[in-house]
């Protein structure tokens, strides 16, 4: 499948995936979950598992698969859905996040058998798990990319920053990263907690850095991600997505009230009713 063909297939799982966020978030009732980050990465996400890595749901530790590591744990809605609608587990069981006994929590846990490469949710520890794993690809010699996804508040921790040169140091040109830029975290407005020009931090710090100016635009993220996939500068890659938290869902867009919340019925409603009509409109490219 070239890229042209791509993109209405990925547009289709990321307006399922945004729906099945919806679902999983509501089942958890008074647990809540964290709507704004998860939403904001769905395209994201949906590119990576269905557009650009190797992976295969019937033998999900087969060798040569690329590995995912979902830094920023705390969107782990957005990874379930990629996992549910790439067939890793059944859908019923998307109903049990956050319930007893389920493997589905809050943040992800290591069960390989499911999709789920990495335990993270500890900001900053992701990020560095998935250096690791890219250097051990190269020790071992191994074919695979490492993909990661990290937010832009997580950026604010010294534990990514140390992974980040010591990944440059060791030219780890099979780690791509991708900073969810969606400007806001737990406390408020990311500019107003730590002003960071992540562009040029990244390039300080050695890495082969590319922007996104719409980190919801399918084509825009699939042409990044195929580009530093491809790319032969010898360094990291690190692509910086301005997306919009909440995406999606009018009420929860830009929102920090819906960072981590409890969704009600008359909000469970509304939110679907959106998500809905935006597919029958042929909006799903979002």
């Amino acid at each position: 499948m070239n890229q042209n063909e791509a993109i209405p297939f990925i547009q289709e799982k990321a307006a399922a995936m945004r729906r099945d966020c919806i679902e999983m978030g509501y089942s958890a009732g008074n647990h809540g979950a964290h709507f704004g980050p998860a939403l904001s990465c769905i395209e994201v996400v949906a590119s990576l598992f269905f557009g650009v890595m190797n992976h295969n749901p019937q033998v999900p530790s087969m060798a040569n698969r690329d590995r995912f590591v979902l830094s920023k744990g705390h969107a782990c809605l957005a990874y379930y859905a990629a996992l549910v609608e790439a067939g890793y587990f059944a859908r019923e069981v998307m109903y049990t996040f956050k319930h007893d006994n389920s493997y589905l929590s809050g943040h992800p846990i290591c069960h390989p058998e499911y999709g789920l490469e990495v335990a993270s949710g500890s900001l900053g520890n992701g990020f560095a798990v998935a250096c690791g794993m890219a250097m051990a690809g190269k020790v071992k010699k191994e074919s695979h990319n490492v993909y990661c996804i990290l937010g832009d508040g997580e950026c604010d921790e010294g534990l990514v920053w140390e992974a980040a040169m010591n990944a440059a140091k060791n030219e780890l040109d099979n780690l791509i990263a991708v900073v969810d830029r969606n400007s806001f975290q737990l406390a408020g407005k990311t500019h107003e907690i730590m002003n960071l020009n992540l562009e040029a931090i990244w390039k300080a710090f050695g890495w082969d850095v590319q922007m996104v100016a719409d980190g919801n635009d399918v084509q825009s993220v699939l042409t990044a991600l195929n580009e530093m996939k491809n790319s032969k500068s010898g360094r990291p890659h690190v692509i910086i997505a301005k997306t919009l938290k909440g995406k999606g869902v009018s009420f929860m867009e830009n929102n920090l009230a819906w960072h981590a919340a409890p969704l009600s019925k008359i909000n469970y409603e509304q939110a679907v009713t959106e998500l809905d009509a935006q597919q029958v409109g042929g909006q799903s490219n979002a």
